[in-house]
Order: structure tokens, then sequence, then C-alpha cells
């Protein structure tokens, strides 16, 4: 059985086919240059990309497995969320392709198979159920209950911007490239201070900015305050110095990382307290930040529950694999 995966939800071109649960080819075709030059994603541009994308993905993972069109089984691609122009770009594509082939097309949702990228190079039975799962991203920032690998429900999401798109954004503030997540970790990490005091749930630093927890017993989540307030900071250091120096990124980069995994890891681990789970999970873009992950597992091994997060940090970003593997248990369990 040979499954052409595609995703292109948002500003990444990606194809793979699998023969099975073996991969055999795997093309992705970034935009971040393009979208250096807004600091963001404009939805027109990135449909363009994928237009002008299509054929020359498609051929390369056809010719880097050795495959022909015909030999295709199932065409499997991200029918929402996403931007709508990149979505469409690609639906098109897939269902024209299965329609000349006679091959069975398949809709995977963009959320679900983050979640199943944590099934990526483990076996089936390492994932426990039940349990609860955080996904960060740039639109998506929610906790979700899962009964089993087909009960899926949202229970608690953010009340205005999701913690990724606020990496981003304050990266913007601090004239820093696109995307934010990768640098404002990498900064943070070369912050060192002679004394760094620790604060509730694993936190160090100053504690330069608010952790908004909204109420203590609900777990939906805010960063539009934290924005703020960076914002104000940045402002102030520029005009008392008339620029950023190097060691001011560093310091902001690290409190504001601080102030949004303390509360990730809080709203985490205290929803698998509520709702009696021994397993946690992590998921999407911030699920590579080595910070976040290190403060989950230590409090997850304090009160004795099971940490599950992507094994690679490839297998948190936008790419091809991860509609296979869903498209692959669906497939499994009669699930199309």
């Amino acid at each position: 059985m040979k499954i052409l995966a595609i995703e292109t939800s948002c500003d990444d071109t990606s194809m793979a086919i699998f023969e099975n649960d073996k991969l055999l080819s795997l093309d992705t075709k970034s935009q971040i240059k393009i979208h250096n030059l807004t600091s963001w994603v404009v939805p027109e541009i990135a449909a363009r990309e994928h237009e002008n994308a299509i054929f020359e993905v498609c051929e390369n993972v056809l010719k880097k497995s050795n495959t022909k069109i015909e030999d295709i089984d199932y065409i499997a691609v991200t029918k929402e969320p996403g931007l709508i122009p990149s979505l469409l770009t690609w639906i098109t594509f897939a269902k024209t392709l299965s329609n000349i082939l006679k091959k069975p097309y398949i809709e995977i949702n963009h959320i679900k198979w983050h979640i199943f990228s944590n099934f990526l190079e483990r076996n089936e039975n390492d994932i426990t159920f039940p349990l609860v799962c955080l996904t960060v991203s740039g639109w998506h920032n929610d906790i979700y209950f899962m009964n089993s690998m087909w009960e899926i429900e949202k229970i608690w999401s953010s009340n205005d911007d999701a913690a990724w798109e606020s990496y981003d954004k304050v990266a913007k503030m601090m004239w820093l490239e696109y995307p934010g997540g990768p640098i404002i970790s990498k900064l943070a990490s070369e912050y060192t201070l002679p004394a760094l005091l620790p604060h509730h749930w694993g936190g160090e630093g100053k504690c330069l900015f608010p952790r908004v927890f909204l109420k203590k017993d609900e777990f939906d989540f805010s960063f539009s305050w934290l924005k703020s307030a960076v914002k104000r900071e940045v402002d102030k250091r520029v005009l008392e110095n008339w620029f950023l120096s190097d060691l001011d990124k560093k310091e902001i980069s690290f409190e504001f990382q601080e102030a949004v995994n303390e509360v990730l890891a809080y709203k985490l681990i205290n929803a698998s307290i509520k709702k009696n789970t021994k397993t946690i999970m992590l998921s999407w873009g911030v699920s590579a930040n080595d910070n976040l992950k290190e403060k989950i597992k230590k409090i997850s091994q304090e009160k004795n529950l099971n940490f599950i997060h992507p094994i690679k940090n490839i297998y948190s970003m936008d790419n091809a694999a991860m509609i296979w593997i869903l498209a692959y248990y669906m497939i499994k369990y009669n699930q199309i």
C-alpha cells in the first residue's frame, strides 16, 4: 500500500510517499526566505509559491522513491485548518490527481495530524489512554482530552493570541528574523545571570513579565497581555539607550520564554490532574522548544505522569510525514 501525503496548510510545500509504514521519500520546499521580508506569512504570496512548487516537489518524491504516479494507492491531503488560499491550491491538485488515477482521496485535519505526530517512530501501544494533549502553534493553543485514538475532545483553548504567534510578534518587536521561535529560544539559551531565582513551576530569572494564568481552576490561555508587556519593555529600553543591545535581546528573550513556558507547563499538568489522566502529550511548533519540554518533564516526573512529545523536532513542524501517520491509522482502523 503506497500513500502519497501532501501538506500545504501554510508556507511549506511538503510531499511524501510511504509504502505501508516505511518512508520512501520526503521533499519539503520552504518559503521562509520569502516571508522574512514581511516577518509573517501573507496568504496570497504563500499560495502563489505553492503553485510554483507543485510539480517540482511531486516529481522529486516520485523520483526519490522510484515510484510511478499510477502506483499510488491513496492520496492524503490537509483539508483544514490553515491558510485558505494555500489549502485550496493543493486540495485542487489532490482531487484532480485522485480523479485521474481513480484512487481514494483522504482529507486530513491539520490539528489531528499534529497530535498523531507523536506516533511517529513509536509503537502504537507506547501511548496509553486516556490522556490530555497540548497543541501549541501560530494559531492554535488548545488542550484536548483523548479517551482513545479516535475520541478527541477540545476542552480548553486560547482566548486570543497563541504562543507561537507571540514568539513571532516578539521577535518582530526586537527586529529579529522570522520565524521567531527558534531565534528567541537561541537567544534565551545564551542569557546568563549570576544568580537565577527559581519561580513557581520551574521558572527562573527576574520574572520581568507577567504570568497570565487567568483563573487558576480554568485552563484557557491568553498571551496578548504578555505581548503588550514585552512591547512596553522594548520601547522603554530603546527610549533610554536609542537601541536594543545584544544583552537586551537575550534578556528579553529569556524572560519572555520563561513567562510563556511556565504558563504552558502549569496548564497542561493541571489539566491532567483535573481530568485524572496519567499521560500528557505535547504537539505542534512549540513542542520543539527544549526549555518547555524540560519544564514539563521535570514536573511530570514529580507527579508521576508519562510525558510524550514528538521524538524529533522536525515532527513538530509542518511536513507530509504527519499527514501520512494519520492517514495510515485511518486506513488501518477504517476511519476514512
